[in-house]
């Protein structure tokens, strides 16, 4: 928890300190930022913590019930007319007024439980209420955490898309240059010139499309920070870097932090708590009342007088109608029931985190086939770009080698790409918090 809290503070002071600087220009953001600023500042994780904080004031609020319960009373009363009596003396009736002009009477009454072992097992139940809300705050937290990892691999995927495709315009604008000039001395046909001219026009639209993808993927990771979207960020980094982290591929999947089962465990033990509290209701109950009272009657001078008690009552159950019998029932089925439910559930997670782990082995095998290929249809380009040059080759060869060396870099990237997304997801499934 203290780690937490540091993490926390040290979050919030990077966030302040970069508040004045998003103002004036864009922010360079790496990964381990944008988690620490989405733990300090984002809705997701307040409100899980407030929830937290929530159950732990139930929890303390339960535990009043282990505490006398005290109160005080008064009352007054006028009497506006007072009762007649009528009363036979020696054959002749006579009427008495009953009763007094004033009365007033005030008490301290206190009342606790000696004996309730249904109220003890209540509390325990409101301990795992505490406990499942923490373990719902974690998967709040472990959730959030691969949410802004995606989304930061999809803002640096969508960046270097588009500067592939501004390279690519860039070579296309330099090749239609390249093509007038030579056309312009008659070493180039009017078609060539033109194909290149349709090229670098087609490229255009390309970049524009990559620009706009940019900027929706670093909304979407700005919106899972829980900061402003008029806030200009920019994210630090490319996919290549995270490429050793892939040829590592040691991802053990064990389902021990898992959020889904700790909450059926915890789900388990409360209606362990609650079939024990059902039945402790055929357990007596004992508890013990004392009171003090002042009590006053009178006409015109009150006189007080006062009273006090002191008692133990017993309370023995003996017979509801079967109802306690058939709530003990219901729990055992309801147990039953979670734990069919969590073994079926395990079994999906099982399923996920090898299906999790077979696409990052074939990222894998795709990333090392698109580099080599890289690396290939670079120097294809290269010396393509050398004969066309020298008019070796015609534009639409060349045309062929940047596009056979765009689509690999691309396949490259999103090889990289599904591979990390692929493991926040699995990390996710693990219940792993970093």
């Amino acid at each position: 928890m203290n780690k937490l809290k540091l993490c926390i503070i040290s979050a919030a002071t990077l966030f302040t300190g970069l508040t004045s600087a998003w103002a004036q220009q864009p922010v360079q953001l790496t990964l381990d930022q944008a988690l620490e600023v989405a733990l300090s500042e984002s809705n997701t994780v307040k409100i899980a913590d407030m929830t937290v904080e929530r159950s732990g004031y139930a929890k303390k609020g339960s535990y009043a019930s282990l505490y006398p319960n005290i109160s005080a009373s008064g009352s007054y009363q006028r009497t506006l007319k007072k009762q007649v009596m009528v009363m036979d003396m020696g054959g002749n009736p006579m009427e008495i007024k009953v009763g007094r002009d004033n009365n007033i009477n005030a008490g301290v009454s206190a009342s606790m439980p000696l004996i309730n072992a249904q109220l003890w097992q209540s509390l325990k139940l409101s301990a795992l209420d505490v406990e499942m809300a923490v373990e719902q705050a974690r998967s709040s937290k472990v959730s959030l955490i691969s949410q802004v990892k995606q989304a930061f691999y999809g803002a640096l995927l969508a960046q270097e898309s588009l500067d592939l495709m501004q390279q690519v315009y860039d070579n296309a604008e330099k090749n239609y240059d390249r093509t007038l000039q030579r056309y312009n001395v008659g070493k180039a046909s009017e078609q060539e010139m033109l194909r290149a001219q349709v090229n670098m026009m087609n490229a255009e639209p390309n970049v524009s499309s990559a620009e706009n993808t940019v900027v929706l993927a670093t909304w979407q990771l700005k919106a899972l920070m829980g900061i402003n979207l008029d806030t200009e960020v920019e994210v630090v980094g490319n996919l290549d870097d995270y490429a050793p982290e892939m040829l590592a591929l040691n991802n053990p999947t064990n389902l021990g932090n898992n959020s889904a089962l700790q909450q059926f465990d915890i789900q388990l033990k409360q209606l362990d708590a609650t079939l024990k509290m059902q039945k402790a209701q055929y357990i007596p109950t004992l508890a013990a009342n004392i009171g003090y009272n002042y009590m006053a009657m009178g006409d015109d001078e009150l006189t007080w007088h006062p009273t006090s008690t002191a008692a133990v009552s017993l309370n023995i159950p003996i017979f509801d109608g079967f109802a306690k019998r058939n709530n003990i029932k219901q729990t055992r089925k309801a147990i039953d029931m979670m734990n069919l439910q969590k073994e079926d559930t395990e079994r999906n997670l099982n399923i996920a985190a090898k299906n999790y782990t077979d696409k990052m082995a074939l990222c894998l095998k795709n990333y090392a086939a698109a580099k080599s290929t890289v690396d290939l249809a670079l120097k294809s380009y290269q010396i393509s770009e050398k004969m066309y040059e020298i008019g070796k080759i015609t534009l639409v060869d060349l045309n062929d080698a940047q596009l056979a060396l765009t689509q690999s870099q691309l396949t490259m990237n999103q090889a990289v790409y599904d591979y990390m997304v692929a493991k926040a997801s699995l990390d996710e499934l693990l219940g792993k918090e970093e």
